[in-house]
């Protein structure tokens, strides 16, 4: 992940892009945990509503790889296909923790 390459696509310095990370870092781990709830519940809708959000979240910063596994697994939800969504939320949670990292 090249950060200047994303500030510069955002217009935003590195400092400002970094405290949008930390954000993402903080409602994306909300996501996930609500996204790992619906899926114990047996709650695709409230599994693709987790998924989505964290998917707006990570397209807003230009996180596309992010973004796009977060838009299979809102798919997934949306078809019912809980079970297959735990690789996706491993992968997410993966993803997020490499941001996290960049952000220290």
């Amino acid at each position: 992940m090249n950060l200047e390459e994303l500030c510069s696509n955002l217009g935003l310095d590195k400092e400002e892009y970094v405290e949008l990370l930390e954000l993402l870092v903080g409602s994306g781990s909300e996501d996930i945990s609500h996204l790992k709830q619906a899926v114990a519940n047996n709650d695709a809708e409230q599994a693709a509503r987790a998924a989505h959000s964290l998917k707006g979240a990570a397209a807003n910063l230009g996180l596309t790889d992010l973004s796009e596994t977060a838009r299979e697994a809102e798919m997934q939800a949306k078809e019912g296909s809980l079970l297959q969504i735990e690789e996706k939320i491993k992968i997410l949670q993966a993803k997020l923790d490499e941001i996290a990292a960049l952000t220290c």
